[in-house]
């Protein structure tokens, strides 16, 4: 398979029991939007909707994701955002370092732990 470069939304109730590549699956309902990774690995991504994962931005025609889809479990590594439906590649990801969002957890929690030491 190749890249995908554009992605069309589908809003649906529930989720199909196969997906088709180029397809942003998007379900309100289930606060929930899978599609098949950029790379066109085949891979599912499943970006779940809430104030701690993924924020879904429709303007009445695309769909924007924020934050950037890391794949770094995947074989692929991609890693993109997804803007205007377009696709948009991200710096990649070196397989040897720590993930960026550990990284930045860790981060917070130091510096929240920190107020705790004597």
């Amino acid at each position: 398979m190749e890249n995908i470069d554009n992605y069309e939304v589908q809003f649906v109730g529930y989720m199909p029991d196969e997906f088709k590549q180029g397809i942003l699956y998007v379900s309100m309902r289930g606060k929930i939007v899978i599609h098949l990774c950029a790379c066109g690995c085949g891979e599912k991504v499943v970006t779940p909707i809430s104030p701690d994962d993924w924020k879904l931005t429709f303007d009445g025609e695309t769909i924007s994701l924020y934050p950037s889809i890391g794949n770094w479990d995947f074989s692929c590594r991609s890693h993109y955002w997804i803007r205007n439906n377009q696709v948009v590649i991200a710096r990649s990801y070196d397989y040897g370092q720590e993930k960026p969002s550990k990284r930045k957890k860790k981060s917070k929690k130091k510096k929240f732990f920190r107020l705790w030491k004597k």
